[in-house]
């Protein structure tokens, strides 16, 4: 089963008119073996969404590469390291989902057609498309909306949609960009469960952005802090909150539990101290 690789990986954007070049990612070294729901949390500005965009392929590596089974998204050429790169990638591409922050959606397009666009730009045909653009809707909680405008729709209703047109191209992995940072508190809940549903029902890799570290506490598989500019994986801890919760559907009980509040109050001092360190105080 293909697994994301990441290999010695630094970026380096060049400096604004001349200036000083900026090292936002440095010696990034980490692999996301199928099924698993890897969650970044760190300071702002600690390169999570540099290093989303690796992974989606928008930008390239200034240093290292990356590889998802024996595709490469960015880097070296067909051979290195013993490593075989066929099948290069040179941008985004189809096994590689993406939830945006804000939804992202075609307002002229209603909510079936949104979820299915990618599928069309593909060529598949309209019978197929609309088959798997009706399983993913379902799945979501928007098997009554086909026909709706999505400007009727709410906030959370909207990055159900997107969810869904991810999931329609069947992507080996799932990229969501801090996905539920605009919602309201009770919709982020619901979306956080909804989320952790579609991942035990699909079994995708997914790599999760975050601010909250209560979301990323519940949501991760496996949790990985970055150090404030340049971005470094500083601490990694393998959770289970999250199988706790599809096993009991009680969020809430979850969320209480004394081991949680303790891992929470230690990730809080792991990225206040980094804060510190950086200067962000």
């Amino acid at each position: 089963m293909s697994k994301l690789q990441i290999h010695d990986v630094s970026v380096v954007y060049p400096g604004l008119n001349g200036g000083e070049q900026v090292r936002a990612l440095s010696d990034i070294n980490f692999t996301i073996d199928p099924g698993e729901f890897v969650v970044a949390l760190g300071a702002s500005g600690c390169g999570k969404t540099t290093l989303l965009s690796l992974m989606a392929g928008f930008i390239s590596p200034t240093e290292g590469y990356l590889t998802l089974g024996e595709s490469q998204i960015s880097g070296l050429p067909r051979v290195a390291c013993g490593i075989d790169l066929h099948d290069k990638i040179d941008g985004p591409g189809k096994e590689r989902g993406v939830v945006f922050q804000k939804h992202a959606l075609l307002p002229w397009l209603n909510v079936i057609e949104n979820t299915e666009f990618g599928l069309k730009l593909q060529g598949v045909g309209k019978t197929e498309r609309r088959e798997r653009a009706t399983h993913f809707l379902k799945l979501v909680g928007l098997e009554e909306f086909h026909n709706h405008p999505v400007y009727q729709l709410s906030g959370g209703m909207q990055q159900r949609v997107g969810i869904a047109r991810a999931l329609t191209n069947d992507p080996k992995m799932l990229l969501l960009d801090e996905p539920l940072g605009a919602l309201d508190a009770l919709t982020r809940e619901v979306l956080q469960e909804l989320l952790l549903d579609v991942w035990k029902e699909t079994q995708k890799m997914m790599f999760f952005i975050t601010h909250s570290v209560e979301e990323a506490l519940f949501m991760a598989s496996r949790l990985i802090i970055m150090s404030p500019r340049p971005g470094r994986i500083t601490h990694e801890f393998k959770l289970d909150f999250n199988e706790r919760f599809l096993e009991c559907r009680d969020a809430r009980k979850v969320k209480s539990m004394p081991d949680f509040i303790a891992m929470r109050e230690e990730v809080l001092s792991i990225i206040h101290g980094d804060e510190v360190v950086g200067g962000l105080h």
